[in-house]
């Protein structure tokens, strides 16, 4: 089983490859009579598109997204949505030198391990081509979540810098390449991210994702923990590395009754917590707080600068990978998280409406 899909009622699955002739994806479960035309998963898109600026891989590709089925005058109509894009731009000569070396760090060799094949150009199905499609099924998930629930993110940190939370303005994020939400701490990025992608290198992030309208109990006690679920989602973004949500690792350091959200009654008669260490999640159910994460991203290991491997033959050897990379990956996995949180919360609002009504 190549587990190419996710979700349990809002189900995504995806297909294609890098320098293939196109990517796509299915979902199945998204309820009849939603608005929905390209227009409304485009812009999405758009924020993820390679070739934005210079900070980011000179791909060109517009992201064109077609709709193949499951809609009919504008409107789902409950059954399989199919969704393409065209690749337009990949150059896989670029890719001919290498094509029996393994890149480090890259997942070349467990792949060519498992499967005994592999596509070099571009890393074929392990690329993170495929995230476009993400974004697309998460345009439409955000269609069945409705206007009520807001997802943004942004982010904090790159390779050694980090944003001033005292400064933290989500408005500035559409105002950079970087969706960073510290507007003083871009020109210094701009530098920072000019030198490291000159000495042909790369660096990791961290990208901070934000749910504010989440209603109270989406989730379940054990096996269907909606942090649980968020962090498999997260972690099967390319190259993410680590999840935290709410106060993560950083509550460890906290005593208990730092720790704890307290609670006070409501104007409404529901309680108001006085803190969100938590993220907005207890016991693997939604509190009706916001829902905070952040994830971490490696370096791609896709650089100029010579690296020791091997290759087919179990030889030791060199590589330096050319073409068109981004020298922080984490800079258009903003858009990404951003999708596969309003995915898994679709999907949970599903289940609650099967459960509860």
């Amino acid at each position: 089983m190549s587990l190419n899909s996710f979700g349990r009622l809002f189900r995504v699955t995806t297909w294609g490859e890098s320098h293939g002739a196109a990517i796509g994806c299915v979902l199945d479960g998204v309820p009849p009579r939603l608005a929905l035309d390209e227009s409304d998963i485009q812009p999405y898109l758009d924020k993820r598109r390679p070739g934005r600026s210079r900070f980011v891989t000179q791909r060109k590709e517009s992201d064109t997204v077609a709709i193949l089925s499951g809609t009919f005058e504008g409107l789902t109509t409950g059954t399989p949505i199919a969704l393409e894009i065209q690749n337009e731009d990949a150059r896989s000569g670029d890719y001919d030198k290498n094509r029996d070396k393994f890149r480090p760090g890259h997942a070349d060799y467990t792949y060519q391990a498992k499967y005994g094949i592999r596509d070099h150009r571009g890393g074929g199905r392990q690329s993170a081509r495929e995230t476009a499609m993400r974004v697309a099924a998460g345009a439409v998930a955000r269609k069945i979540l409705g206007p009520d629930i807001a997802i943004r993110g942004a982010l904090v940190s790159l390779g050694e810098k980090e944003v001033d939370r005292a400064r933290w303005d989500w408005a500035a994020t559409e105002g950079n390449d970087f969706w960073c939400p510290d507007s003083e701490a871009v020109a210094d990025w701009e530098a920072y991210l000019d030198e490291v992608r000159k000495a042909g290198s790369s660096v990791g992030a961290v990208i901070e994702i934000e749910a504010a309208g989440v209603p109270v109990g989406l989730g379940a006690p054990h096996y269907g923990k909606l942090d649980a679920d968020l962090a498999a989602a997260m972690m099967s973004i390319h190259a993410v590395k680590g999840v935290e949500i709410g106060a993560g690792f950083a509550a460890a350091r906290l005593s208990g009754e730092d720790n704890a959200d307290e609670m006070r009654a409501g104007a409404d008669g529901k309680p108001e917590f006085l803190s969100n260490n938590a993220g907005g999640i207890l016991g693997g159910i939604s509190t009706g707080q916001d829902i905070r994460l952040r994830f971490a991203v490696k370096p791609t290991s896709s650089i100029l600068k010579p690296s020791k491997t091997v290759n087919l033959a179990g030889e030791d050897t060199e590589i330096s990978t050319k073409g068109r990379h981004d020298p922080c990956v984490g800079i258009r996995a903003v858009p990404v998280g951003e999708a596969m949180m309003a995915s898994v919360l679709a999907d949970h609002l599903l289940l609650h409406r099967a459960q509860c009504g």
